[in-house]
């Protein structure tokens, strides 16, 4: 909401001198949310084409693995110092760069005739996206005034958000009418088209002019910086690639995540004394932004907790295809747009401070109903709860968002969305490892595999899926019983642990976030941000 400033004419209450509003504004958004939808397809997309990957290029385990792993480790490595750069360089020209190598990689993973081939375009994609995601939102201040800021934000929201579930849906019909690399082939002209949107729609790149007119220089990058956050980040994330295989105790792990701890700890003493910083850890002393970071991370890890064990539980244990369960995910996304329509109206009224807790509080809801799941309870009963931690995921992030967007500085809005997607990403990539090892204690703890052969029994402790092989070979009804009863367990210790999760940052964001009058005064004594012109 703009609040006037007497001592500043050219506030948003002078509406002689704001710039004209763009009437293609909302056609820009399109472009921008276009290009995320992809990201958030193929982050999900190729888990379905996994295991005909595995039969017609001869994958093995460790290679499927890379094929998920090297995307992930490559978008959490590249993603910090893209922001940066784009602040230094042009958010316009990096993202377009960033849209048209994801276009490129999709084609190359198509054609790949090798799994090593897979992954590399798979890396590829991955530096693609971690260009895409955080200078697609810095751009978002440039195109929309503050007062359409949160619309804007919730639009970017649901569209990474609804590429999660469609993924797999999408995956599937297409592996159903066509090859393995159809999964790689779909991107390709949704690359050309958003790189065609944001050509022409979105606003050109600022140049930073001295005052007598010469282009200023740009700051020494920070190399070493930069490398101490990629091996940190690197060692943290393949840390966690192996905890599903070799468990949190196992030497490898336990190294990669100490070397993890330390790279990163160097980073960041680095970062605090550096003049020049790869990112600017100042931004902390915001409330703002500190508050708003950590309540989209509590978010994500809530929400991935979510999609992690949710397909697996409608395909495993309620039988659903790939193209079903998609279906069956999306009253999670029809509760996130309910949600981030009525932010508009809450947060003017009530406030950030009310409505993230709100927020919170409903995602917790949600979660703990969907823990007292059992074998009887059916779709009907998980659309419920899906729809209302869908709601509460949009109350929470959308306003959280929007304080994180409303703290960064003009010129510098890339490094503070790389900093805010870099932290969330890492977040969700504990949360799923550590929320994996619970569903896999769960499951085992009540999984009855007594009488089976060893083979059998390995394949059936491996995953609910190898039990109903296993079942299926057999025709072993008890087995597939008891692995349908073992998976909800766990997939109810795992609701119960995102529902308390939620439920504490509910309790943080009540005490912590900014009052609506702490908010209107920093934004009264700021200088005014006007969408630009993009005639």
């Amino acid at each position: 909401m703009s609040v006037s400033n007497p001592s500043n004419p050219s506030t948003p209450s002078s509406p002689s001198s704001s710039p004209p509003v763009s009437p293609r504004r909302w056609l820009a958004l399109a472009a921008l949310t276009l290009s995320v939808l992809i990201v958030g397809l193929d982050g999900t997309i190729i888990n379905v084409a996994l295991p005909t990957l595995a039969g017609d290029l001869h994958a093995d385990s460790a290679q499927l693995q890379w094929i998920g792993g090297g995307y992930l480790l490559a978008l959490s490595v590249a993603m910090l110092p893209v922001g940066l750069l784009g602040d230094r360089y042009a958010h316009k020209r990096l993202l377009l760069s960033g849209i048209t190598l994801f276009g490129l990689a999709s084609l190359g993973g198509a054609f790949a005739g090798s799994p090593a081939a897979v992954i590399a375009a798979r890396a590829v994609l991955g530096l693609g996206a971690a260009t895409i995601m955080p200078l697609s939102m810095a751009i978002l201040p440039r195109v929309f005034a503050k007062e359409e800021l949160p619309k804007a934000i919730a639009a970017w929201t649901a569209a990474t958000a609804l590429g999660m579930p469609v993924g797999p849906l999408v995956g599937g019909w297409l592996l159903d009418h066509f090859w393995w690399g159809s999964v790689f082939l779909f991107n390709v002209p949704v690359t050309v088209l958003a790189l065609a949107a944001g050509l022409w729609l979105l606003p050109s790149d600022k140049k930073s002019m001295t005052a007598d007119g010469k282009r200023e220089a740009a700051a020494p990058f920070d190399a070493l910086g930069a490398v101490l956050s990629a091996l940190g980040i690197t060692a943290l994330v393949y840390g966690t690639i192996l905890i599903p295989r070799d468990g949190w105790t196992d030497p490898t792990v336990l190294a990669t995540l100490v070397a993890a701890a330390a790279l990163l700890t160097g980073f960041v003493l680095r970062e605090r004394r550096h003049p020049h910083p790869l990112v600017d850890l100042k931004l902390f002393a915001d409330r703002r932004f500190l508050w708003g970071t950590l309540i989209a991370v509590f978010v994500n890890f809530a929400v991935m907790g979510i999609l992690f064990v949710v397909p697996q539980y409608l395909q495993a244990v309620l039988g659903h295809d790939s193209f079903g369960t998609g279906i069956r995910v999306l009253p999670l996304i029809g509760g996130l747009m309910a949600a981030a329509t009525a932010s508009e109206a809450l947060v003017p009224r009530l406030g950030a401070r009310t409505v993230v807790p709100l927020g919170m509080a409903l995602l917790a809801a949600g979660d703990f109903l969907g823990a007292t799941t059992d074998l009887s309870s059916g779709y009907g009963f998980t659309a419920l709860w899906l729809a209302l931690t869908g709601l509460g995921f949009g109350l929470a992030v959308v306003p959280a968002t929007s304080l994180v967007m409303g703290s960064l500085p003009d010129g510098n809005t890339g490094q503070g969305t790389s900093l805010l997607e870099t932290v969330q990403q890492l977040g969700g990539v504990l949360g799923v490892a550590g929320l994996g090892s619970l569903l896999g204690y769960g499951y085992l703890a009540r999984l009855a595999t007594d009488g089976l052969p060893a083979q059998a029994a390995d394949a059936a402790r491996d995953s609910v899926s190898g039990a109903d092989a296993v079942a299926g070979q057999l025709h072993d009804t008890g087995l597939a019983a008891s692995a349908h009863e073992a998976f909800v367990h766990g997939m109810n210790l795992v609701l119960t642990a995102c529902g308390i999760i939620s439920l504490l940052a509910a309790v943080l964001a009540a005490i912590y976030l900014p009052s609506r009058s702490t908010t209107s005064r920093k934004v009264a004594g700021a200088a005014p941000e006007h969408a630009e012109s993009m005639a």
